[in-house]
């Protein structure tokens, strides 16, 4: 297994499922740890100090990766926890940088409630997990970025989508749209939509799979709020076929260097 995704992993399972906070952090992280997850703060300290009590008040920890991306300096993963036996579970996903030694220096994170069944009876999380294709990396990857840049930042057209998505198989995990591009397009398309996407901060890719980080904001007459926009996508011959999503508010004030 790549060094940099064995670190990542093990900061993840030694760490947090296994409660060795501490320990798992001292020996996976580098010379500094940049941190961007709500509530916690930079350093090996930091970490400690959040993980820890959540470990004591939290003992039945279950957390399975179901998805994962290496891409030059940055790992990416996609998890699943269940906590104290489905008192709660979350999705989260995760962006790590490393140094020349592949220790982490960086992590980004958006954690989210896991939801069982969407529209189309589909989870969070299930669907395909095999990459290939690795090859096309950075030609999915330039597809994924004209997507966003294209068809759903301000001043995008909605109508493009079926350039970078397949009109014959979109297989969607968003807990409120069922499959099929027409539903997707269809909510993009509406005057004002209420989801725009700001700035594209971190992307990745491994072959067939490319995932995001975006600044995004959400208005709908109601409700202004920016969020942190996660995206997973999954892509054959050219085309998005699968998508995944994760959103956590930014909040205004934070102990971390911000979500970004």
């Amino acid at each position: 297994m790549n060094q940099k995704l064995e670190n990542a992993r093990s900061l993840y399972l030694e760490g947090i499922r296994d409660g060795n906070a501490r320990e798992a952090v001292t020996k996976y992280t580098g010379a500094r740890y940049r941190q961007h997850s709500t509530g916690v703060r930079d350093g090996v300290e930091g970490f400690v100090e959040f993980f820890e009590p959540f470990i004591k008040r939290n003992p039945n920890r279950d957390i399975q990766l179901i998805r994962s991306i290496v891409d030059g300096q940055y790992v990416f993963l996609h998890a699943y926890q269940n906590i104290n036996k489905g008192e709660a579970e979350w999705i989260t996903t995760d962006f790590f940088d490393t140094d020349e030694d592949d220790k982490i220096i960086e992590h980004w994170d958006v954690i989210s409630p896991f939801h069982a069944t969407n529209p189309s009876g589909r989870s969070s999380i299930d669907g395909q997990t095999e990459k290939t294709d690795l090859d096309k990396t950075e030609e999915n990857k330039a597809i994924v970025r004209n997507l966003i840049q294209d068809a759903l930042m301000p001043g995008g057209n909605p109508n493009n989508l079926t350039r970078y998505i397949s009109e014959e198989q979109y297989i969607q995990h968003n807990k409120d749209i069922p499959d099929g591009l027409e539903h997707f397009q269809k909510l993009a398309s509406v005057p004002n939509p209420p989801l725009t996407y700001q700035e594209i901060v971190l992307l990745v890719g491994e072959g067939n799979f490319v995932a995001t980080l975006c600044k995004a904001n959400w208005n709908d007459g109601k409700i202004n709020k920016d969020y942190a926009q996660v995206d997973v996508f999954r892509l054959e011959n050219g085309k998005v076929v699968e998508h995944w999503d994760n959103v956590e508010e930014v909040p205004e004030n934070d102990v971390n260097s911000g979500k970004f």
